[in-house]
């Protein structure tokens, strides 16, 4: 009993050290999961952020620039883009700041804290430029679609870039106009009291006096106003036969409503903000033909038309709707901040930046892109329209 007990005990000894040699060598088979590359892919995703007010009152703008933004990312993704000897999947982080400068400042921060590679936006020049100290700390490029303030680009930030020309060739263009075209004499000013709204208005308004003519009247209302009786009743006192509004078009389409109810018949202009096939839908028949005039902060003309025709086709296929404004600047802008990543061979913002800072020769749907040293548009474009038979017409294309 005792010798078969041994014996028993012995086996069981050979058997615990054999299985102990198993339990060391079973680390090997462990090591597998970190030699499969399972979170391998998250490494190969480079977000690009995106912000417009895609609610409140002008949500269909803010839309129809994140749609845009879309519009790239899947074409990129489909085409494939290498960067780093591997094959990256774009991801598109869309935010709402509701052109709220305060909201605008808070997904600014969201997206500095994702980490994202670069952001397009914002669309509105109030939440543009808060935002892009933002973005400039966190050494994140910033593309804006659509951003007229002269501000913007003029902080001194190495990181931000304008798709269009701004108010001073935008307010400049039209005061001139208002005056040597229009033969205005008497000449109202209204704003919204917006960076975007504000600035394009002091620009008009000095552009006018430079050309001999009269601002007769300075007026001003917000961005989210309803009633403008009273304003508008201390303008028409002044018999003015040109007025402009630095703001947006959900503002704009009541206030022809209302000069209408007055019996106010001057001609109306303003910038890009108001240059919208929406405003034509909330005008309604407030709008008379060739009673509005106003400029896009962009355009293209000759053989870059057919780009552009293409761009609105696919647009329409995909979305189901037609482009309301700055759709194509944003698409650009995507593609020419991706370019830049592939020339530098990174999405790594410190060494795509410099790149995308020398852009010479990328051929966008909007045109020819490349920035001068403040981070503007060369050579940006405004397209000069009118309304006529319910639709924007196009006068002509300047440079």
């Amino acid at each position: 009993m005792h010798i078969k007990s041994t014996l028993t005990l012995i086996a069981a000894a050979t058997l615990l050290v054999a299985c102990g040699k198993k339990e060391e060598a079973a680390p090997a088979p462990a090591a597998a999961p970190a030699a499969a590359p399972a979170p391998a892919p998250a490494g190969n995703v480079v977000k690009i952020g995106h912000v417009g007010p895609t609610s409140g009152a002008i949500a269909h703008l803010g839309k129809d620039n994140e749609n845009g933004a879309r519009l790239a990312i899947d074409e990129l993704n489909a085409k494939g883009v290498m960067l780093g000897g591997q094959k990256v999947t774009f991801e598109l982080l869309a935010e709402d700041d509701a052109a709220d400068p305060k909201q605008g400042t808070a997904v600014a921060q969201k997206l500095a804290d994702a980490k994202v590679a670069g952001v397009v936006g914002h669309l509105n020049s109030g939440t543009t430029i808060p935002a892009s100290k933002i973005y400039s700390d966190a050494g994140i490029p910033q593309i804006s679609p659509s951003s007229t303030n002269p501000k913007y680009t003029r902080q001194g930030f190495k990181t931000t870039f304008r798709m269009v020309a701004d108010d001073t060739q935008l307010g400049g263009t039209l005061g001139k106009y208002a005056v040597t075209t229009l033969k205005g004499k008497a000449i109202a000013v209204i704003d919204d009291r917006t960076a975007y709204g504000q600035g394009v208005a002091e620009e008009f308004a000095k552009a006018v006096e430079a050309a001999g003519g009269k601002v007769v009247a300075k007026e001003f209302t917000t961005d989210k106003a309803t009633d403008f009786t009273s304003i508008l009743t201390t303008i028409k006192a002044k018999k003015p036969d040109v007025v402009f509004f630095g703001g947006m078009d959900a503002v704009a389409g009541p206030m022809l409503k209302q000069m209408k109810a007055l019996a106010m018949k001057p001609k109306f202009m303003g910038g890009d903000g108001i240059c919208t096939t929406e405003l034509v839908k909330l005008g309604g028949d407030a709008i008379a033909d060739n009673q509005v005039y106003c400029a896009e902060a962009g355009g293209v003309d000759g053989e870059a038309k057919v780009g552009m025709d293409e761009f609105k086709v696919k647009y329409q296929a995909k979305f189901n709707t037609d482009v309301k404004l700055y759709a194509p600047y944003v698409y650009d802008a995507v593609n020419v901040m991706v370019a830049a990543m592939v020339k530098a061979d990174s999405a790594d913002p410190a060494k795509y930046l410099p790149m995308l800072a020398t852009t010479a020769d990328f051929k966008g749907v909007s045109g020819p892109v490349a920035f001068d040293e403040k981070g503007d548009i060369k050579n940006g474009a405004l397209t000069l329209k009118t309304i006529r038979a319910g639709q924007l017409e196009t006068l002509s294309v300047l440079r």
